[in-house]
């Protein structure tokens, strides 16, 4: 029986790709949240800003996308 090495799953560069869409993800929501209204009767319009609409969850799929990039990018091989 061969003897393997244990090692990680992936390279180094992956995991930085991959705390780089994390951070991503984690900026969109941050710019997501908010907008609420201190009195319950009053309706503030602030919920429909580009911001919490176009910006945030833009930002979020780009993290995604990121994300999957990073588990997908293949190793490098080295013969």
């Amino acid at each position: 029986m061969e003897n393997k090495e244990q090692g990680f799953l992936f390279e180094k560069v992956n995991y930085k790709i991959l705390l780089v869409g994390i951070a991503v993800i984690a900026i969109g929501f941050i710019l997501m949240s908010g907008g609420g209204s201190d009195n319950p009767a009053v309706f503030n319009n602030e919920i429909f800003s580009f911001r919490r609409i176009r910006l945030a969850p833009t930002m979020v799929l780009i993290g995604f996308g990121i994300t999957i990039y990073s588990i997908l990018k293949s190793p490098k091989k080295d013969y």
